[in-house]
């Protein structure tokens, strides 16, 4: 789909490549997934920082903490109580699973992965695809809020799609690229932050002359 990548290119060419997700290794980018859910990125980097300190960056570690001293460490995360929980969960999983190892977990067919991880309490979608993605360098395609938001108002959705029908419109008409779904949703969510807002920032923005909401509001 044309639209998909003039769109691609545009932001790219505006912003320039984000270099996400930043972390070490894959299993800190599982850990910073699931901290993600419903707070902000800066919180999470402070739980992280904890666990690094804590040389709690490893599923053996994480599995004997004691669930207060694994909340303790998580705290700025939000729903900490939730998280640590989620947490020890997936760890588990991973041993009795997986030998321990992640790498055996993400290097199964995709399909079969992705249907893995969302059997895992707390791991949806969106929690799922940036594993397969950031962690395990699959070709999953990474939707959120900010994607909905975006291509809503530029005319290639209608609003009413569920995650899995933008994923698949997504990885249906652009190659099957992990750099690509990585940059591209970097992108987008940069673009949802500082222009495309709940209340659009639209003389500031590089995809005005291709997006439908600007032409009807201006």
């Amino acid at each position: 789909m044309t639209d998909l990548m003039q769109t691609y290119n545009r932001l790219l060419d505006h912003y320039g490549p984000r270099v996400w997700w930043p972390a070490k290794t894959p299993f800190e980018v599982v850990i910073g997934a699931i901290l993600t859910q419903n707070t902000n990125w800066n919180n999470v980097e402070k739980a992280i920082t904890n666990l690094r300190r804590a040389e709690a960056l490893s599923a053996d570690v994480i599995l004997n903490l004691s669930i207060e001293e694994l909340e303790q460490l998580i705290r700025p995360s939000g729903f900490f109580r939730q998280k640590a929980e989620r947490l020890q969960l997936f760890c588990r999983h991973l041993h009795q699973s997986h030998q321990g190892s992640l790498g055996k977990l993400l290097e199964q067919p995709l399909n079969r992965a992705r249907e893995e991880l969302l059997q895992l309490k707390g791991i949806g979608p969106e929690t799922a695809d940036s594993i397969l993605l950031y962690a395990g360098k699959r070709p999953s395609f990474v939707v959120d809020a900010y994607t909905g938001r975006l291509f809503s108002r530029l005319g290639i959705l209608t609003g009413t799609e569920k995650y899995d029908q933008i994923r698949e419109l997504f990885m249906a008409h652009l190659d099957d690229s992990v750099q690509l779904y990585n940059e591209y949703h970097a992108l987008i969510v940069i673009h949802c932050k500082d222009v495309c807002r709940k209340k659009p920032l639209c003389p500031d923005c590089p995809l005005g002359d291709i997006c439908a909401y600007k032409q009807q509001n201006s």
